[in-house]
């Protein structure tokens, strides 16, 4: 399925102040005060903005810094990376490819076992969508991503 992502003037201008200064400006909300740093639920992360899939629960981990972290994009061609050292340290700026809004950072210190980045997001650029709300949302094709290969479903790692 083809979908058209972009930079929405209509969805920026439902932003609350906080998801424009996040997307918008390239801030950064609090630590442990944000909608899915703890979230546990599987599903997918969209950019608030475009609606471009960038992250899934499947990949989600609790790297104890208080915002939701990833070990990597569910499709790494809606992230683009760019150097930052605005933040006094080495990571590395993300930004949603086609709604070009300021996500996060990664980090090259996350599990060795899975890639070794730590994809470290602001709940404020993205928008949560259950699994279960997946075809009606428009974003069935990643219903797969919860499925064992015998057809079962694949309840989200637990951490």
């Amino acid at each position: 399925m083809s979908h058209e992502y972009r930079k929405d003037p209509a969805a920026i201008s439902q932003l609350s102040p906080e998801q424009y200064r996040v997307t918008q400006e390239g801030g950064t909300e609090p630590a442990f005060d944000n909608a899915y740093w703890g979230n546990k639920e599987p599903g997918i992360y969209v950019d608030l903005v475009s609606g471009e899939p960038i992250f899934a629960s499947v990949d989600k981990y609790d790297s104890g810094t208080g915002w939701p972290t990833f070990t990597k994009p569910i499709e790494p061609k809606n992230v683009v990376q760019v150097g930052d050292s605005s933040l006094g340290m080495s990571g590395i700026e993300v930004r949603s490819a086609h709604g070009d809004s300021h996500l996060g950072h990664v980090f090259d210190d996350g599990p060795a076992e899975t890639g070794g980045l730590r994809y470290c997001m602001n709940s404020a650029a993205l928008r949560f969508i259950r699994r279960d709300d997946l075809e009606r949302e428009g974003y069935g094709e990643y219903r797969r991503l919860f499925e064992h290969p015998d057809g079962e479903r694949s309840d989200d790692r637990h951490d």
